[in-house]
């Protein structure tokens, strides 16, 4: 009887991990297809920026209440909706016949995505327990890793194979097929809600007021930065500011709320979800940047197709495939260490590479980049999956979904950041050539996940210094 459970969270881990796959593949898959995109419905450059861009920000929006929901109401409902909302947007964006259609339904696939993903991290909280939930979590970082760095591959691979006119369609439709053979999978393997939820008070309130504070928080922190370069001008800037105002009224209104709140903050005081969340913010600032401008420099420098640049990205994703599944099940014993460790491989990969693209400039870059970007991969899957354990291991069940998505929320702001930073260096240095301003811009992504592991080694010396207490 205790294998069948078994076998039954294995399978609805397996669902779970596919539609995190596909969710997270959206994020980057799209980069590959913008040049058919721009030719196909004759996209101005903002059009194209929106493209990528309200994906981005509708997905951010969406993690906090959305992870609030699934805890307060049902997970697997969420989930389910989410699949839905996926699949009809995704083939919304392949049928486009015009750039507002287009950008239309980006937003509501990122919704789609923003309502799906914190209802993983919430099931999977609920499934498993102990070192069983750290595999777990290994798995699902290495679902997010590979899905990131095998999106450009992916997306290559689907415009080459259809064409340029077509190939960009497809990177859309292939989520079609996808979706359609999850909800079943999901109604039948996922747990539904806890028994006596549907009696509790969690039913009353969803916190609106706190919704919209952190929504327009959010998106005021998001959007300067994901319109870098299309919002001319410097008073995008001081959106920051106000976004911070609101976030502070947002965190008074949290702390005053007297029924179930939006976010539990008292989860800040436990030292392993506020340095994990650090962590993640930073280091996804420079895991997501390298992407970004190792791809506009293997395809606009080097004169890389869009198969071949996402192949030379391919090392890292195998890399950190791997590792993630190992960073599962040594976290459970090492803790925080194994983070660190990972951390300082990234860093020890990146430098590799950087020295790689000054040794063997021009064209065979790509295979001179392949051994220092798989040690990077390795280092990669040795922090996200753990350092997601570690964060939400002091985390209720009853409020993993919630705590997932600030978790989220972080990430996906660390990312717009990240990718502003490094693209807005990578570009201001061009005049000096393509390698130099590529070299440039990983300076700033080196930076970031510094500042990660500065943030764990921190959590491990702290950690000592309380041990003999």
């Amino acid at each position: 009887m205790q294998a069948s459970g078994s076998d039954t969270r294995r399978r609805a881990l397996g669902v779970c991990l596919v539609a995190a796959f596909m969710a997270g593949l959206d994020v980057s898959i799209v980069n590959v297809a913008l040049p058919s995109i721009r030719e196909g419905l004759h996209a101005s450059a903002a059009g194209l920026q929106w493209t990528l861009s309200g994906y981005a920000l509708t997905f951010g929006l969406l993690l906090v209440p959305a992870g609030r929901m699934g805890d307060a109401r049902s997970r697997r409902a969420l989930f389910m909706w989410g699949v839905v909302a996926f699949t009809a947007s995704s083939a919304a964006c392949g049928f486009a016949w015009s750039m507002p259609v287009l950008i239309a339904a980006r937003l509501v696939q990122g919704m789609a995505a923003g309502m799906l993903n914190p209802q993983v991290s919430g099931l999977i909280q609920q499934m498993f327990l102990g070192h069983e939930r750290g595999r777990a979590f290994g798995a699902l970082g290495a679902t997010i890793g590979v899905s990131t760095a095998a999106g450009p591959l992916i997306g290559g691979a689907l415009v080459t194979g259809f064409g340029a006119e077509q190939g960009w369609r497809w990177v859309f439709l292939v989520n079609v097929p996808i979706g359609i053979v999850l909800l079943p999978l999901a109604w039948k393997l996922l747990p539904g809600p806890a028994p006596g939820l549907a009696r509790s008070g969690r039913r009353e309130s969803m916190d609106p007021v706190g919704v919209l504070l952190l929504g327009v928080g959010v998106a005021g922190l998001l959007l300067p930065f994901i319109q870098q370069h299309q919002w001319k001008g410097e008073a995008k800037w001081l959106l920051l500011p106000a976004s911070l105002a609101v976030l502070a009224g947002f965190v008074l209104w949290e702390r005053r709320y007297r029924r179930e709140p939006l976010v539990n903050l008292s989860l800040f005081a436990k030292r392993s979800y506020s340095v994990g969340s650090a962590i993640a913010l930073f280091y996804f600032a420079g895991f997501t940047g390298i992407f970004f401008i190792f791809t506009l420099y293997l395809q606009s420098g080097e004169g890389y197709s869009p198969l071949l640049a996402g192949l030379s990205i391919t090392p890292f994703a195998l890399g950190s495939a791997g590792s993630s599944v190992v960073g599962g099940r040594l976290v459970g014993r090492a803790g925080r260490k194994v983070v660190t460790v990972g951390l300082g491989t990234v860093i020890a990969g990146l430098l590799a590479t950087m020295a790689a693209t000054l040794l063997v400039p021009g064209p065979g870059v790509g295979a001179a980049t392949a051994l220092p970007l798989l040690v990077a991969g390795i280092g990669s899957g040795l922090v996200i999956s753990p350092n997601q354990a570690i964060t939400l291991s002091e985390v209720p069940p009853e409020g993993g979904g919630s705590a997932a998505g600030v978790l989220q929320t972080g990430q996906r702001l660390g990312s717009a950041i990240g990718i502003a930073a490094a693209g807005s260096t990578f570009f201001g240095a061009l005049p000096q050539g393509w390698p130099t301003a590529f070299r440039h811009g990983l300076l700033v992504v080196l930076a970031f996940v510094l500042v990660a592991l500065v943030a764990a080694l921190y959590d491990l010396l702290r950690s000592r210094t309380a041990a003999p207490g």
